[in-house]
């Protein structure tokens, strides 16, 4: 596939994360759902990359997602013929993978919704395509949307398919990232359990049965704050808001091997305060 203008700026972005993390296509493979063909093509602009690909990216790099899923966006809307016809179409010798297909526009969508949409998409474009052309080759610390993390977890207009092939299961995936494994996808989620705590931090228990592992998904937190999970096996998994730009985001735990929330525990730890706990 012929790189379109954004869709290239994005495949470009992609191998500058990569080369400078120093990860090889092999460890990446390793460590994703996606395999070593896979990450070539999509570093190279060959093949649309997913968006779960790129959060999986930002993830094992510690790189702020927000740029890159905005550009991931705009370069979807190129590839799904929503900014501009794509002459190119794909490869039919390229092997079928079980990947996130790319949105599409919802076909009940008004009219008038579609077009606000595609004078906001055009409008984008001509930013992000100015701003690469002004040098900005380098992924800046911008400010992450809210859900843009690991498992964002945000509603979306169409729902997408669920990866059927994560990285990891079961003992696996404990002390991992259930976005950057394929566990934290659409459609592969059960949410167990919702308790909210002091100053509305709010505390998700969530569950993945084809990965086979539980996690706490948290919103609210303030820097400083430290979520525990801990199951009646004895492992615990936790995670600490660092920052303020911690705040308002979607933060989770690592994932801990499980396949039921019977007997788990979430404790909310803020500073100065005694501990909130919660039964799964």
């Amino acid at each position: 596939m012929t790189a379109s203008t954004v869709g290239g700026q994005l495949a470009e972005e992609l191998r500058g994360v990569k080369e400078r993390s120093g990860l090889s296509l092999a460890a990446l493979a390793a460590r994703t759902p996606y395999s070593k063909s896979s990450w070539e093509r999509y570093l190279n602009g060959k093949k649309p990359a997913p968006r779960q690909a790129v959060e999986a990216l930002c993830a094992l790099t510690g790189t702020p997602p927000g740029r890159l899923l905005a550009l991931w966006e705009l370069a979807d809307a190129e590839w799904s013929g929503r900014a501009r016809p794509v002459s190119a179409p794909k490869a039919p010798d390229e092997p079928a993978e079980a990947e996130p297909e790319r949105l599409a526009a919802a076909p009940s969508a008004p009219a008038a919704r579609a077009g606000v949409r595609r004078w906001a998409v055009a409008a984008a474009v001509a930013g992000v395509v100015a701003a690469g052309l002004a040098g900005t080759a380098f992924l800046g610390a911008g400010t992450a949307r809210p859900g843009s993390g690991p498992d964002d977890g945000r509603p979306r207009a169409v729902t997408e398919p669920p990866v059927r092939n994560p990285g990891c299961r079961a003992d696996g995936c404990e002390g991992k990232n259930p976005v950057a494994m394929g566990c934290g996808g659409a459609g592969m989620i059960t949410t167990l359990a919702t308790h909210t705590a002091s100053g509305g931090r709010r505390l998700e228990l969530r569950h993945a049965a084809l990965c086979r592992t539980l996690w706490v998904r948290t919103t609210g937190l303030r820097p400083g704050d430290r979520v525990e999970l801990s199951l009646p096996t004895g492992r615990t998994q936790q995670v600490t808001a660092t920052g303020g730009r911690d705040t308002g985001q979607y933060l989770a735990t690592p994932m801990a091997a499980g396949d039921s929330g019977a007997g788990t525990r979430i404790c909310l730890e803020i500073p100065g305060s005694r501990p909130e706990c919660f039964t799964g």
